[in-house]
């Protein structure tokens, strides 16, 4: 039985353009996430969490696949049921977001302000991931 959301019930898109746009990159993560499976540095669980917001206001047939799924399944329940994300990929997501925003500060923001900017989303998420509820890491081993 399919987890659901009560806020998010309802909340298709309308707009045909916007919904394919967002099923794209739906499809985009899973694949992303598929592959952090296989590769270590690539983020398994956030991938997945961005293709489940995706398919909830795009398609409920794909939103039901990726929640039920076998392998994957699991590792968006935990996230949807309020029971968190796995400790591995918290650590993972934090590490990414403190290699790739100091990459972006130092080498591409050229104004101050927007490497004020960068530098306080970079925090934001962070404390964000920091207070989610954390799952055991056993969910990723199956």
């Amino acid at each position: 039985m399919p987890l659901k959301n009560p806020a998010m019930e309802n909340k298709h898109v309308t707009n045909t353009f916007l919904r394919w746009l967002l099923i794209a990159c739906g499809w985009i993560a899973v694949a992303g996430g598929v592959v952090g499976i296989f590769l270590p540095l690539v983020p398994t669980v956030p991938l997945l969490l961005l293709a489940a917001a995706c398919f909830a206001r795009s398609s409920e047939r794909f939103h039901r696949w990726l929640v039920e799924h076998n392998h994957l399944g699991p590792l968006v329940r935990d996230y949807l049921s309020g029971a968190g994300i796995p400790v591995r990929a918290k650590r993972a997501a934090i590490g990414m977001i403190w290699v790739s925003f100091p990459l972006s500060i130092f080498l591409f923001a050229q104004q101050f302000w927007l490497k004020a900017l960068l530098a306080a989303i970079a925090v934001g998420i962070t404390l964000y991931l920091h207070f989610l509820p954390t799952a055991p890491d056993e969910k990723l081993r199956g």
